[in-house]
């Protein structure tokens, strides 16, 4: 009866439209009312405040405000002109530039939207100008960017270790370690779905712009330059306007907003924003790339710092957030000198909110969780579901797709504090190590971020790409039964999870 009251009401407020995070407090307080009466009322704030200031949480804000600083610095840019220098010249280049440029980001920001908003506006008018249909092209990125929070920092795996400590030991370091191979998997499986997807045209070879002729005047200095110097897209999210008319002026956005005057070399239509195949030349030589590589290797020793310092016991993940969070500041201001001190009020305020965000979802979720627990939901439900079947991999199979279906209406934060409490001990019974619970059921959520009604990377890549929804949604399914295919792997084969942190002795 208190199963069904509190599942029932938190469904029935999602219903209502009511936003998840409102959902979970107030389904919560109602089962409190209903069971305990108003004066059960007092545990509110003694359980909210209390998980929110937990002092490992105190890395995702630092972890935030280092990926926002580094969208502001056009590091996106610089690891999307690298990318396309190595793999531009292939059948499917962009496909892979696109793969792995969402890759490394998520690397730096942690996050799934972001990585989204960071290369989407550079990627999707450059896929739509080499064949692949609208729809298609911002399917491709929303998908590519779910691995934000998969590959390490992810502030998904800190939430689960937090959440999931009272159940069985699990760190947040081999969670992060452990998070790299399955996020290389869900890789290989965008990339196999993107051969399949049908293109426009088929080119022979990636448009590039032509070296402006003597009368034409490059794009003067701004803070999206990529490697060959002209202006790029903002990292953020904003990208440039694009070709114009040939010798025509046009207005591009740096990374800060600023506008620079530039003249177009070339003819073509307005695309709203940076194109990687009008910036460097897929045939480059090895000069040129290694200009790019050297362009992009301060934002690339973001990852390696967080995780060379928190293996080699330098520092703790919390610490680690700190620490790459002052890199990127120094990175920002000193060696790219994209980010003035004009911007840093910006930046402080959008770190402060998002993390804002999160910590409230948090509050409120842990509330539910605590619900969960104290009113006994959790043990009589993992006792109905063992005593219908204790076989290991139809266990994995059901909750597989619960989390499939919940992960398609609610983020992953509100769905870890939902279902780890009654989720967790069901696995740990049948045998399910903690390494390989936290990262399945991280990919599962994952593949939310792109499915449809509510899936969040979904609604980032269609406004960047200034699609409608329903047209996007028609060109997920390759990606998303490749990404299915992944999860299966992950889920059923143990030592894809665990191979690497063991290898490292990463407890």
């Amino acid at each position: 009866m208190i199963a069904l009251l509190l599942f029932g009401s938190f469904f029935l407020f999602l219903g209502l439209g009511i936003p998840v995070a409102f959902a979970l407090g107030l389904s919560a307080v109602v089962t409190l009312v209903t069971t305990d009466g108003v004066q059960v009322l007092d545990v509110v704030p003694s359980v909210m405040f209390p998980s929110m200031s937990s002092g490992t949480l105190l890395a995702i804000p630092f972890f935030i405000l280092a990926g926002i600083v580094m969208q502001y610095t056009g590091i996106s840019q610089r690891l999307v002109d690298l990318a396309f220098l190595i793999f531009g010249r292939l059948r499917h280049g962009l496909a892979a530039v696109t793969i792995i440029s969402a890759f490394f980001f998520s690397a730096i920001s942690g996050s799934g939207p972001a990585t989204v908003a960071a290369i989407g506006a550079i990627l999707i008018p450059a896929l739509v100008r080499n064949g692949y249909q609208k729809k298609h092209a911002v399917s491709l990125v929303a998908a590519s960017g779910s691995m934000g929070i998969v590959v390490p920092p992810s502030i998904a795996f800190i939430i689960f270790a937090v959440v999931a400590a009272e159940f069985g030991k699990i760190s947040i370091s081999r969670l992060f370690i452990a998070g790299i191979v399955p996020g290389i998997i869900m890789a290989v499986a965008f990339f196999i779905a993107a051969l399949f997807v049908p293109r426009v045209r088929e080119l022979a070879g990636l448009p590039v712009r032509t070296k402006p002729d003597a009368e034409a005047v490059t794009g003067s200095t701004s803070t999206g330059t990529s490697a060959s110097g002209s202006a790029g897209a903002d990292s953020a999210g904003n990208g440039g306007s694009g070709d114009s008319a040939a010798g025509s002026k046009t207005q591009l956005l740096t990374a800060n907003g600023k506008a620079a005057s530039a003249n177009s070399g070339s003819t073509g239509s307005s695309v709203g924003a940076a194109d990687p195949t009008a910036t460097v030349n897929p045939e480059g030589g090895f000069g040129e790339i290694m200009t790019a590589l050297v362009k992009a290797i301060p934002g690339l020793l973001i990852p390696v710092i967080i995780l060379g310092g928190i293996y080699g016991g330098v520092f703790t993940p919390t610490e680690a957030g700190a620490v790459a969070s002052v890199y990127a500041l120094i990175v920002g201001v000193f060696v790219y000198r994209e980010l003035t001190w004009k911007d840093m009020p910006k930046v402080f305020l959008e770190s402060g909110v998002s993390t804002a965000v999160i910590m409230f979802i948090v509050g409120v979720a842990s509330l539910f969780s605590y619900v969960i627990t104290v009113e006994g939901v959790a043990d009589r439900i993992s006792t109905a579901v063992l005593g219908v079947t204790d076989n290991k991999y139809l266990i994995l199979a059901a909750i597989t797709i619960i989390l499939l279906i919940v992960g398609a209406f609610v983020d992953a934060i509100s769905a870890f504090y939902l279902f780890i409490p009654i989720l967790v001990p069901i696995l740990i019974g049948v045998g399910v190590d903690m390494t390989t619970i936290g990262v399945f059921m991280t990919v599962n959520l994952a593949i939310g971020l792109f499915t449809p009604p509510v899936g969040l990377n979904l609604y980032v890549g269609a406004g960047i790409g200034k699609a409608k929804l329903e047209e996007v949604v028609r060109g997920i399914l390759p990606f998303l039964v490749c990404a299915i295919v992944a999860l299966l792997l992950i889920t059923y084969i143990p030592a894809i999870s665990n191979w690497l942190p063991d290898l490292l002795g990463v407890g």
